[in-house]
């Protein structure tokens, strides 16, 4: 029996489109309810597993290179699955800021020469770490427009999700809520099929992931070389390009000019 327990176990742990939870309640992708207890009587799960990593197995993003769930640092064997339903959450959020973020530095430092946008007279220019004090100075009204709009986003996200602060509720998403499903979805390209839908949810996240890290990339190594991205990287390319010459011209026994 205990041999039978610990191969269900892998079994679910490396098949990410699993799309129950240990309660057998099914786990819906479209917004409707769902449930996200797991776990056995005594609080355990199969071999060991806690509620809070069962939940977590059954969530989009689990992907190759780490097909049984990246978790160093073990943080959901204590967490509840009300936890990792909040953090969830907080990583699609975060992602999706990121990658707007991403794309916002390379194509403000692209275009800040284009008459387009709020930079028709190329006030704003220079990396972009720097864009946020020449707003504030070029253009004194962007910033109270930007925060009415990030403020209605966030409002309607909040009214969406996240249950009335009394009670039990303080800081828990509705039980009925799915992470990041908010019903935007204006080109109709979400797929009805449960299985591929939860591939595209793992690939926003695993692009969320990457831009997140590529953000901060892109904010130390302006931090650090005051050069915009695209600038940046262009000089590290002529550098190598020049150092493989030189490299061929020595394999060749070509004079290197001084």
């Amino acid at each position: 029996m205990q041999a039978r327990a610990a191969m269900t176990t892998v079994a679910m742990a490396r098949t990410p489109v699993t799309m129950k939870t240990t309660s057998g309640k099914a786990k819906t992708l479209s917004g409707k309810a769902k449930t996200v207890s797991g776990g056995g009587s005594n609080g355990n799960g199969p071999a060991g597993l806690s509620p809070g990593q069962e939940y977590a197995l059954t969530l989009p993003g689990i992907s190759e290179p780490f097909p049984n769930m990246f978790d160093p640092l073990n943080l959901a064997r204590t967490a509840s699955p009300a936890e990792i339903k909040r953090w969830r959450e907080s990583e699609l959020t975060h992602g999706r800021v990121a990658m707007l973020a991403a794309l916002g530095f390379l194509v403000g430092e692209q275009l800040e020469d284009f008459p387009a946008f709020i930079n028709f007279d190329g006030a704003i220019t220079g990396p972009a770490i720097y864009h946020f004090q020449q707003v504030e100075v070029a253009r004194p009204l962007f910033w109270e427009a930007l925060v009415l709009a990030i403020g209605l986003c966030e409002a309607y996200r909040v009214g969406k999700g996240w249950a009335t602060p009394t009670g039990n509720g303080f800081n828990n998403l509705k039980e009925e809520y799915e992470p990041g499903f908010l019903g935007f979805d204006p080109l109709g390209i979400m797929p009805e099929d449960d299985e591929e839908l939860k591939v595209m949810q793992t690939k926003e996240l695993n692009n969320g992931r990457l831009a997140m890290i590529a953000i901060a990339g892109f904010v130390a190594q302006e931090l650090v070389n005051q050069r915009e991205v695209f600038e940046h990287a262009a000089l590290y390319l002529e550098r190598e390009v020049i150092l493989e010459a030189e490299d061929i011209d020595k394999a060749l026994n070509i004079p290197v000019p001084q």
